[in-house]
């Protein structure tokens, strides 16, 4: 294969080199911004012509992302967006940032990928780079996307550049941002890899050089994978401590005085977010081909998706307590988003835990400060609204379950006021009096 010598080097090195983003939604917004911010003209690409119109008009649709740091980079014109893809082969480097979710059956849903190849390979021009940075399993880049891609005649390796670099997203995460956060970044080809750590370098704080896709994108599971099973085994050490009488928030407590060899992980109501709950999956379902069973990612699972179960099993000992049933109670979750201070609600427990309540004949309202409205889906068979929190609210419910620990909700109101409190996060912990009432879950 002939080494390919690539002008787009210099061009990346002056920031006059024309980025494109693929999708833009919780990773792709924020990287968009970061190229812009750092002199690159960008223009994002999405099917949804409301992002695309509100990035148009500088309006952000991301809560953590503030409209005005996205309305002056739309106005100086370093930012735009379109719905249509033909101007792809206007571009210069290609970012794909489009979601990976998991099929009914718990294996990987390629489609999105697979459509986007297919919508880009007509516009493929010799001396681009495409970089796929959706979350999936080792091989996707070279066996997915490279085919797609080639469709336009054009050879990845020879005529344009191809890589795979990982998001590392973490939504209102106030230490760490697009830009400061390490990236991961493995090329097709040796001279594939240069051109991508140099786009990357251009914008980003630091980027980590890897000799492949493959291995770019094995370690993004890889740090999914360690959390999720770390998260099954305190989640599993919670539901022990409860039935031996020990406080297992104490007990971490203690653990994490130890200087080495020992990391905090935080038990919770079930995983959330786009990457936890699912990318592991990816993993198990490719090992298949290898005939590899993946025991340790397979028990976490089971044990992160009982953990909705358990919180209802834990409301329903605590109404028994107050002589209550579950059937016909009033319950108030306190939190619908999947983690506290932002509005994402990507496979959110809570919305779990809400439907096994009404299954059991609950009535239940929610209170979110960043989610307003809860759209039929995902088991809700109806719209919900976010009701107000204050003390005449409180007094209507047999019980309120803390689902996510906003920074901005008065728990210590919440302890005082409720009949019965379950609370899965921890949140109430030393806020004063009323903790008799205080059921851990």
């Amino acid at each position: 294969m002939r080494v390919m010598v690539s002008p787009l080097l210099e061009r990346i090195r002056r920031r006059e080199a024309k980025v494109g983003v693929v999708g833009l939604g919780y990773v792709g917004l924020p990287l968009g911004m970061a190229f812009a911010e750092a002199g690159f003209p960008v223009t994002g690409l999405d099917v949804d012509s409301r992002k695309v119109e509100g990035i148009g008009r500088g309006e952000s649709y991301i809560k953590h992302i503030p409209s005005a740091s996205l309305k002056e980079l739309s106005d100086s014109g370093r930012l735009k967006a379109t719905t249509d893809f033909s101007k792809v082969g206007e571009l210069d480097c290609i970012i794909i940032c489009v979601p990976t979710p998991l099929t009914a059956t718990r294996e990987p849903d390629m489609s999105y990928i697979s459509r986007t190849g297919e919508m880009l390979a007509s516009h493929v021009r010799a001396g681009q780079l495409y970089v796929l940075e959706s979350t999936t399993y080792p091989g996707t880049t070279d066996e997915v996307l490279k085919p797609l891609l080639e469709k336009s005649g054009l050879r990845a390796g020879v005529d344009f550049h191809l890589a795979f670099s990982p998001e590392r997203e973490d939504p209102g995460n106030a230490h760490f941002n697009t830009r400061t956060i390490p990236k991961i970044v493995g090329g097709y080809t040796p001279g594939c890899l240069e051109v991508a750590q140099a786009l990357y370098a251009s914008a980003l704080k630091e980027t980590v050089a890897v000799s492949s896709t493959r291995v770019a994108e094995m370690a993004k599971l890889l740090e999914n994978i360690f959390r999720c099973v770390n998260i099954a085994m305190v989640n599993e050490m919670k539901m022990l401590c409860d039935r031996m009488d020990i406080d297992v928030w104490e007990v971490i407590q203690a653990a994490a005085t130890k200087p080495f060899g020992f990391m905090p992980f935080f038990p919770g109501p079930g995983l959330g977010g786009h990457c936890i709950p699912i990318d592991p999956f990816y993993l198990t379902w490719k090992a298949r081909e290898y005939e590899f069973h993946t025991k340790f990612i397979e028990l976490a699972g089971e044990v992160n998706q009982q953990m909705p179960y358990y919180v209802v099993q834990r409301t329903m000992e605590a109404l028994n307590k107050n002589r209550k049933t579950l059937n016909g109670a009033r319950v108030l979750c306190l939190g619908a988003a999947y983690k506290k201070d932002i509005d994402d609600m990507r496979e959110s427990p809570s919305l779990r835990i809400m439907c096994l309540l009404k299954e059991r004949g609950a009535q239940v309202d929610y209170h979110d400060p960043y989610v307003a409205r809860l759209e039929p889906g995902h088991g809700i068979h109806h719209a919900m609204q976010s009701v107000p929190l204050r003390p005449e609210t409180l007094r209507q419910y047999d019980a309120v379950l803390i689902l996510t620990d906003h920074s901005n909700i008065d728990y210590a109101m919440v302890v005082e006021l409720a009949q019965v409190v379950v609370d899965t996060r921890n949140a109430t912990r030393q806020v004063g009096p009323g903790r008799e009432k205080v059921m851990k879950a």
